[in-house]
């Protein structure tokens, strides 16, 4: 697919590169580029195996700026990543990806975009905000999840919530980890060292590494509140564990004199003159009656019970 870039993105048969002044956009696949990267002049002999793609990155040489994405599925970030390669100039931008990612991206932008002053420059911009459009309402939804977790665990309605947090740490550090190579790959073109870019609109660029910024520092916060959730659950069930021991240890306590009493009368030494009074049996309930009694009020005022 070729595109110029006009007002809009405005669909090509082919391409005329050196002969039209408007800057494009070509989407191929592994195999068209192999065909047809002589005829976009930049100098390069990329070879392009994407299952080899592990980051999002961006490379200066000296006729053109290269790099691959690799982009988290936001409907299921530790799945596999989508993946595409690109090269670019002063003249335009090729994607070579087998996905269809890009294909859709671009569609979104010329239904969506309509630009004042085009140019390749707002082109990549659009591009990568259209990547991290849908992030701050991933973002918010699982801040509100971690929020809900926090508030059930507090009220003694959670169970153990270990596997799902645990699920959304690991997420939010592929996402940290995702928005650390947009980062990197996002200064490089500001710095546009090959001077492809016109200065003043590098500012794109800019705003892009602001908004990478804000999404990074807030995917820390939350793989930090969900580390402190992790440890609040930890607390939770140390408590219980320390209220069942405290009740197993008064319970022991207050039947610890009565299992005296009951050995003690239970050695039927033939001179215990007391096993031969009538009074002895209700005397020894009343005796333990006393002695739960007093316990009772012993561990209430101690706050122990």
């Amino acid at each position: 697919m070729f595109y110029y870039i006009k007002t809009n993105l405005e669909k090509a048969e082919k391409l005329e590169i050196g002969k039209n002044k408007e800057q494009f956009v070509a989407v191929l696949t592994s195999a068209e580029w192999l065909e047809s990267r002589e005829n976009f002049d930049m100098g390069i002999e990329m070879d392009i195996d994407l299952d080899s793609i592990h980051s999002t990155k961006a490379e200066v040489n000296y006729d053109s700026l290269t790099g691959t994405f690799s982009i988290p599925d936001r409907k299921d970030i530790s799945g596999p990543d989508t993946k595409f390669a690109f090269a670019l100039d002063e003249k335009g931008i090729v994607f070579i990806d087998d996905s269809g990612f890009v294909n859709k991206v671009v569609e979104n932008i010329i239904s969506t975009k309509k630009w004042v002053f085009p140019s390749l420059e707002r082109f990549i911009y659009d591009f990568l905000e259209q990547i991290v459009s849908r992030d701050q309402t991933i973002l918010e939804r699982l801040d509100k999840e971690l929020d809900t977790i926090e508030s059930n665990i507090l009220a003694g309605e959670e169970e153990d919530p270990s596997q799902r947090v645990s699920r959304i740490r690991s997420d939010l550090r592929d996402m940290r980890v995702h928005y650390e190579q947009l980062l990197d790959l996002s200064q490089e073109l500001e710095e546009n060292e090959n001077d492809f870019f016109h200065k003043e609109n590098t500012r794109y660029f800019h705003l892009f590494t602001q908004r990478i910024s804000r999404l990074h520092d807030l995917t820390a916060s939350l793989r930090e509140y969900s580390i402190q959730i992790r440890d609040l659950y930890q607390s939770q069930l140390d408590v219980k564990q320390n209220r069942i021991m405290a009740l197993l240890t008064v319970i022991t306590s207050i039947f610890m004199p009565l299992t005296l009493i009951a050995g003690w009368y239970g050695m039927n030494f033939k001179y215990m003159p007391e096993l031969e009074y009538k009074a002895a049996y209700p005397i020894t309930i009343a005796v333990s009656i006393i002695i739960v009694v007093v316990s009772l009020i012993f561990f209430k005022k101690k706050k122990w019970l």
